[in-house]
């Protein structure tokens, strides 16, 4: 089934210019590093609360938060919800609000820094290999999984962004996920292979030879190359041809802009992100599925080519918020909202 979730209002907070804007989201105005509008900034009992967790996961380190629902009882029974972070982002962005807006609704909710990156161990930093990512959805199952008061069968997934794409890829084998959704779900071995918006096909083999070189000098010991690390101006930034860039790097970097994030990725990841693809073997989810993306996002054609392509499960539906770009369903509290609701209603249904 597909549908669309109209605003009840239009709602026009968008960044018009980068020039002058401030902190929307200080992480150091919060003891948690959180860097989202409305976050918890202390425990408080029979509030939604956060606790700051690490687990090993493949001789790494991984650092999450778990946030347990209001009135938590670690001797009951939660429907628990694994939250995927989007590319370049950490558990204290946009992942760490979807988590903490869920608990709100009575789920408890866990979301891990990506192994090689945020606070989490690996070297080098900033690998971003596709078979790493999606070993950390797993890995997120696995210890929440025995966390007191989690219902492993009532466990649900959330992918936001690039976490999307691998979530799909995640839960197309991991039957523990009873049902699936993503929000502005971002198809990283294809946007690495093609281009944004199929942009870039003409330089396809120009880009594996530079990543192939890429891992041959680090292979022998050399300095450790790394792609999608702009230093751009406002200027710059204005004048980038895609609404994702322009407004990601404001969100990233200005509005709610944390010191474990970054753009940049290992070159030689490439030669893993370029052969991957999010929607190969999709037809393996079986479980319920929700896509949510904006109407206005130049990434929505992602999120249709995989909802297309996901036909092994007869319970999907596609849900557009009316307005909403990629990025603006990060932050802006009335898109945030509608796709809370569309959550809520979706993982109250299936799990």
């Amino acid at each position: 089934m597909k549908s669309k979730f109209i605003n009840a209002a239009l709602f026009s907070a968008i960044i018009s210019t980068l020039s002058g804007v401030t902190m929307a989201a200080d992480y150091k105005q919060n003891p948690f590093t959180l860097a989202y509008d409305g976050a918890i900034t202390e425990n408080v009992k029979g509030k939604v609360n956060i606790h700051p967790v690490k687990y090993k996961l493949d001789g790494l380190d991984i650092s999450a938060n778990v946030y347990t629902p209001a009135n938590y009882d670690s001797h009951k029974k939660y429907p628990t919800i694994v939250v995927a972070h989007p590319n370049g982002g950490v558990k204290e962005q946009v992942a760490g609000l979807y988590a903490q807006r869920l608990a709100e609704q009575g789920y408890l909710t866990i979301t891990a820094d990506a192994a090689y990156q945020g606070a989490s161990g690996g070297m080098p930093r900033n690998v971003d290999k596709p078979s790493h990512r999606i070993e950390d959805i797993h890995g997120m199952a696995d210890f929440i999984s025995q966390y007191a008061g989690v219902d492993g069968q009532r466990l649900g997934l959330l992918g936001i962004c690039g976490g999307g794409g691998y979530s799909l890829a995640a839960a197309q084998t991991d039957k523990r996920f009873k049902s699936i959704a993503t929000v502005s779900m971002f198809n990283s071995g294809r946007v690495r292979r093609n281009g944004y918006v199929d942009s870039e096909l003409d330089t396809i083999q120009k880009r594996l030879q530079q990543a192939s070189t890429a891992r041959a000098q680090e292979t022998a010991g050399g300095e450790v190359l790394y792609s999608g690390d702009a230093n751009l101006t406002d200027e710059q930034i204005a004048k980038l041809q895609f609404d994702l860039y322009r407004q990601g790097y404001a969100y990233y970097w200005k509005t709610h802009a944390h010191p474990n994030s970054t753009f940049k990725y290992t070159t030689s990841s490439l030669l893993d992100l370029m052969r991957f693809d999010a929607t190969n073997q999709i037809e393996l989810i079986q479980q319920p599925l929700l896509m949510i993306a904006g109407s206005k996002a130049d990434s929505l054609y992602m999120t249709e080519d995989a909802f297309a392509k996901a036909v092994g499960t007869t319970d999907k539906e596609l849900v557009t918020i009316e307005g909403a770009t990629h990025i603006e369903t990060y932050w802006v509290p009335n898109y945030v909202n509608q796709a809370v609701d569309q959550l809520t209603r979706f993982f109250g249904r299936t799990l």
